[in-house]
């Protein structure tokens, strides 16, 4: 269920360095002696809050209200607009399955302070082994996914579709993880398989920005405008599980357009077919 369909992209790609200089490490510095720890302290005394209250409310939604307001206070602090362009065009009242690409640790506020849903997310099982993070996908019903283990894949992918049967929206990185260098890469195809098995549309979503504030592996915060890019829905109704491959591909084309077009990553898709 969790194999990539084909890369539609080549990602032999530098990312984008930034040049040095005073305004350069004074940006550093306000980030590791200032942003950095702030976010710590919000993650931390939000999610004791978050956990307390999961003992009396099974359902996650109280803990949803933590997140947003988690991601809302993380992106007023760094003083960061988003953008949201296309929301409107979505029945938000109904279950979708929402697929986004994945560049940033910055992408759960994005999507958490800015969806105005209820909605649940088929997570990376590693994250549900982090302290707080952890213990809150946990208590507020997110879905982990293994993705070396069939069997507790498709166990999972049941969950996600009783989920989506239930009213449920879910959203999900199909990329499997962050992208190291910008680019879009391919697709898993579980996301696909659920929202063919539930019947229910795919919403392909693009966050644009989020690399260049904060790439993978660094501390280094660095604002700019951010951007919440919501694609016309992709219907389902009809299909077959055996076509999540072409679903994957028509949400996956979908996003790029969105993303490269709001993007300071070049646009490397098709380059490989010149080679």
């Amino acid at each position: 269920m969790f194999e990539r369909v084909p890369e539609t992209i080549q990602t032999e790609v530098r990312p984008i360095e930034k040049g040095g200089g005073v305004r350069h490490m004074l940006s550093r510095l306000r980030s590791y002696f200032f942003w950095d720890p702030l976010v710590w302290f919000y993650t931390i005394i939000l999610g004791c809050c978050s956990l307390l209250c999961s003992f009396f409310d099974s359902s996650g939604r109280i803990q949803h209200g933590f997140a947003r307001l988690w991601s809302r206070v993380i992106l007023g602090t760094i003083s960061d607009p988003v953008r949201v362009e296309g929301l409107e065009k979505i029945d938000t009242s109904k279950a979708h399955v929402y697929v986004v690409n994945h560049l940033s640790a910055l992408d759960t506020p994005v999507l958490y302070g800015n969806l105005p849903f209820q909605f649940r997310i088929l997570a990376k099982k590693e994250l549900f082994r982090y302290p707080f993070m952890g213990w809150h996908l946990r208590r507020s019903g997110q879905i982990p996914v293994d993705q070396q283990n069939p069997r507790a894949s498709f166990r999972s992918l049941s969950k996600a579709v009783t989920t989506l049967k239930e009213n449920m929206s879910l959203v999900i990185f199909p990329e499997g993880g962050r992208s190291p260098d910008g680019q879009l890469h391919s697709f898993m195809g579980g996301a696909f398989y659920a929202a063919i098995k539930a019947q229910v549309d795919v919403v392909p979503m693009a966050v644009a920005g989020t690399y260049e504030m904060l790439k993978m592996n660094t501390w280094h915060i660095m604002p700019r405008p951010l951007f919440l890019l919501v694609g016309d829905p992709i219907p389902t109704t009809g299909m077959s599980p055996k076509q999540m491959d072409e679903l994957a591909q028509k949400a996956s084309n979908a996003i790029a357009e969105l993303y490269y077009s709001h993007s300071e990553i070049p646009d490397l898709r098709g380059q490989h077919l010149t080679k």
